[in-house]
């Protein structure tokens, strides 16, 4: 049986250094991407690419694609975070794109009833919420001039 070998390269000891830096946030390519280029440094974006298949396949950071045609989103897993993930639902705010990780105890109980009760399995790494986030629908109230609650 052959296993690959991982090397130590600049690229990949710059990736660790940005996922260290973002412990538990979601990201995209363009935000490692970002990220790098505010701090002068130079990785290309096919480097960034490569990188984040190789760190997935390692188990290193989930993947995660919601929409056809949207970015891939991407998320750190500690090593000694063994708590962190094990349910994994999303909030995607339709107005911005914001990405929320939601971790809920009573969606974590909706799931359980689900699976107990209608014999279904939820796959909780493609589930997402869409709505409006806090800002944005603040910015729907005052352009409505409507209240949320009634």
């Amino acid at each position: 049986m052959t296993t690959k070998v991982k090397y130590k390269t600049k690229q990949r000891e710059k990736m660790q250094e940005f996922l260290k830096a973002n412990p538990r946030k979601h990201f995209t390519a363009y935000d490692v991407c970002d990220y790098f280029k505010e701090k002068g440094e130079a990785i290309g974006t096919t480097t960034v690419y490569r990188q984040l298949d190789a760190l997935v396949k390692e188990g290193t950071i989930k993947k995660y694609v919601f929409e056809e045609n949207s970015s891939a989103c991407f998320e750190y897993v500690e090593e000694h975070d063994t708590e962190h993930h094990c349910t994994c639902y999303h909030l995607k705010c339709t107005e911005c794109g914001k990405l929320i990780h939601l971790k809920c105890e009573e969606i974590e109980m909706f799931e359980h009833h689900i699976a107990e009760h209608h014999g279904f399995t939820i796959d909780s790494t493609r589930t997402v919420f869409y709505g409006l986030c806090a800002q944005c629908a603040g910015k729907v109230e005052k352009e409505d001039g409507h209240c949320c609650e009634h």
